[in-house]
Formats: structure tokens, sequence, C-alpha cells
């Protein structure tokens, strides 16, 4: 199956990589693919950043830094002056 880079930049990229290494194309472009997909796939997603942010969060309140909000609380976020 054939592949063609069609953009010169990206063609002289893959062959100083290719040349560097002592490697074919192939061998270059998929390594660097490969790396690439590898990387991207072992960032955390944004439900895990969602839930380690809140566990910092919650470590660094502490245990006792809030209280429960109770009925009389809640109903003096909301009378008016």
């Amino acid at each position: 199956m054939a592949f063609h880079i069609k953009n010169r930049e990206t063609e002289a990229l893959a062959r100083k990589v290719a040349a560097l290494k002592g490697e074919g194309l192939t061998r270059a472009v998929h390594d660097a693919l490969r790396n690439e997909l590898d990387r991207e796939l072992a960032k955390p997603s944004l439900v895990e950043l969602g839930v380690r942010f809140a566990r910092e969060l919650r470590a660094k309140a502490g245990p006792r830094a809030g209280r429960p909000a109770d009925r009389a609380f809640r109903d003096s976020l909301y009378e008016r002056d």
C-alpha cells in the first residue's frame, strides 16, 4: 500500500528523522506515529482530570473544613434585606 507525503516540509522532516536514526522512511514514520499515539492515549481523560482536581481540593481543605448545610443555612441564602 502506497503512502504519499504531499507536504514538502513533512517529507523533509521524515527524511531527516530517518537519516538520523539510520532507518527507512516507513520505519521512521511508523515510529513517529506510534509514539504520538501512545502519548495521546496516555493523557488522562477530562473525567479523570476532574476527579483528580476534586480529590486534591478536598485534601487541601482537610476533613473538618466545612460544616453541613442545614435548612436554616440554606434558607438564609435566599433571605432578602
